[in-house]
């Protein structure tokens, strides 16, 4: 497996690296799997592929110096900010599961799944409740990509296919700023849903989760 160290840089830069990584691959023919880690500055709303953005306030998030940027993914926006996110680039042969989305899905997020255990940490698929309504808000909405823990949602992930390869990408909470989020959704945002590194664990630091997902393996 290539492994991209991880890195900040702005929402346009990681967009393009991510498309980037996903387009050499399909050029090359690239057999063996592609995994980074990244952070965003500054702070980032992406847009899912197919999403609507008629709920941004510009002026807001000028102010606040937030960008905005639109994911190869679908889905429905995240606020990248006090997080790790993570890419994975392989052909769907290179999965056991490849050729099915869900099961895809389950088997790449098993990489994740085996690194948290090593610290305590137990993520499965648990489902969260799901909202009365479609919020903006990426991480408010349950899908079969979701890792939880305890039934809150930790990770939400994504993928988009080319040519047969897969680019998964996801926002691994590591904490959140509730009155930012709630401005730049502009809708309550209900926090027993979700989870982050921080609640579980305030001693476990940001480092710290880059540093365990910078040795995954396969296995």
């Amino acid at each position: 497996m290539k492994f991209i160290p991880y890195d900040v840089k702005t929402g346009a830069e990681n967009m393009q690296t991510d498309n980037n990584l996903l387009e050499n691959a399909v050029k090359t023919n690239l057999k063996e799997p592609v995994f980074r880690l990244y952070g965003w500055k500054p702070a980032c709303v992406s847009l899912g592929r197919n999403q609507k953005s008629d709920f941004i306030d510009e002026e807001f998030l000028k102010k606040n110096n937030i960008d905005v940027v639109r994911r190869l993914t679908g889905g429905r926006a995240l606020l990248h900010d006090n997080e790790i996110t993570y890419s994975f680039i392989c052909p769907e042969s290179f999965l056991k599961n490849g050729f099915n989305v869900v099961k895809s899905y389950k088997e790449i997020s098993q990489i994740l799944i085996n690194a948290f255990n090593k610290i305590g940490i137990e993520l499965d698929f648990g489902g969260i409740k799901k909202p009365l309504k479609h919020p903006d808000y990426c991480m408010m909405v349950a899908t079969g990509a979701d890792l939880c823990f305890d039934n809150r949602k930790l990770i939400g992930s994504a993928q988009f296919r080319k040519e047969g390869y897969i680019l998964q990408h996801g926002s691994i909470l590591y904490d959140y700023d509730l009155n930012i989020l709630e401005k730049v959704f502009k809708e309550k945002v209900d926090t027993s849903s979700i989870i982050t590194i921080k609640e579980i664990n305030p001693e476990i630091s940001k480092q710290d989760i880059i540093n365990l997902l910078s040795n995954v393996n396969l296995d």
